[in-house]
């Protein structure tokens, strides 16, 4: 696994990225619309969204979602194994693993999937998981030009701040578009839905609340926002996949101390 530099090339793409004119976001009568790019197509493609099916096309991951979403095991599966190359390959860290699972579900997000063209993150949001996840290892799909976190197979991997320079080159290159959240509409003007802002992350806290999961939400502290809001509503996503498969790797790689540990005793016998 080889490391890197950021090329002139992968500049040139981010830049294109960035000088796109933005069609994206427009709802589509509150129906399931499908994403496209490397997002898979929805099942209920035209459909209001619905609770999720149960038994074998359930949702594997975003599950605070499952009472009202577009997506079943279709999206969520790739996710899952998103979340999973994170935490092994990629070697990213507790907060990584949570902000990234969030950042994997937008799709799975009602207000999301009921819009056209990809997720579309709020900027500040992107730098959140920049910032958490800058030494993590990540890898581009040359087909695709889509970055994702390394995985067994890939050959050339580096730390994500060598890919890109900031969250919103994150977002771009992983597949999403970004809206400047630092931007307030004029007075009495509509304001543009983002995921990862405060209305968003508000109404999945409002999802788990309610939900049949139930919660230790306090009510007094509603509006209270910052890192701990983010965390608290990543908390209920269930399964938290980063964390179980955080805990396997450390697991794994006790068991190769202990047995490059057995080896070495037995050679001095």
């Amino acid at each position: 696994m080889k490391s890197l530099s950021l090329s002139p090339p992968l500049l040139a793409f981010v830049v294109f990225n960035l000088l796109i004119p933005s069609s994206f976001g427009k709802q589509e009568n509150g129906l399931c619309i499908s994403q496209g790019g490397r997002f898979p197509p929805f099942l209920i493609e035209g459909q209001k969204p619905r609770k999720a099916p149960k038994g074998p096309r359930d949702l594997t991951l975003c599950r605070v979602f499952r009472h009202n979403t577009c997506c079943d095991i279709t999206q969520t599966y790739p996710a899952s194994v998103s979340v999973r190359k994170l935490a092994s390959t990629g070697e990213g860290a507790r907060e990584c693993l949570h902000l990234w699972e969030l950042l994997e579900c937008s799709i799975c997000d009602p207000t999301v999937g009921t819009r056209s063209g990809p997720p579309q993150i709020c900027a500040s949001f992107c730098n959140m998981v920049f910032d958490a996840c800058s030494s993590a290892y990540f890898s581009l799909d040359m087909k695709t030009q889509i970055l994702s976190p390394c995985g067994l197979n890939d050959i050339v991997c580096g730390k994500l701040n060598k890919w890109a320079l900031n969250g919103t080159e994150l977002c771009h290159l992983t597949g999403f578009s970004v809206h400047n959240d630092s931007i307030t509409s004029d007075e009495g003007g509509p304001v543009q839905f983002c995921y990862g802002g405060k209305e968003s992350l508000d109404s999945i806290a409002n999802s788990w609340k309610f939900s049949e999961h139930g919660s230790a939400f306090d009510a007094q502290h509603s509006s209270f926002w910052g890192l701990e809001r983010v965390s608290w509503a990543i908390g209920g996503m269930v399964l938290t996949a980063g964390l179980v498969y955080i805990s396997k790797r450390k697991s794994y790689s006790r068991r190769q101390r202990q047995a490059a540990t057995i080896r070495t005793a037995t050679r001095r016998r």
